[in-house]
């Protein structure tokens, strides 16, 4: 299952040089850690995002976002927002801070 490359260059390039920051394969694309914990990652044309179970409803009204639903079951706490959602930086990089602070109420790993 291919990737979007270019929308995982744009995470590269969001992340650069920040040591709590890896990136993995997964879900046949590939996603972003912070601290151990995955925050965001591209799976098809898609922004994976891990926004987490309390504000779920809220982002999930927002333009783009749909459960993810990867198993064919919803997983609670996380978002797929589609590519077009994401296309400008601005809002890929709201999407990601959204993500990040979520990710930064867990323990790191």
């Amino acid at each position: 299952m291919a990737f979007d490359p270019v929308l995982a260059e744009r995470l590269r390039d969001h992340f650069a040089g920040r040591a709590e920051v890896t990136e993995k394969k997964m879900f046949g694309g590939v996603a972003f850690m912070v601290r151990g914990n995955m925050c965001v990652g591209v799976v098809k044309d898609d922004l994976c995002a891990r926004v987490g179970p309390e504000r779920f409803d809220e982002h999930l009204a927002r333009p783009g976002a749909r459960v993810m639903d990867f198993t064919k079951r919803p997983m609670k706490g996380w978002l797929f927002v589609s590519g077009d959602a994401v296309a400008e930086d601005d809002a890929l990089a709201a999407w990601v801070g959204r993500c990040e602070d979520f990710v930064r109420t867990l323990p790191g790993k």
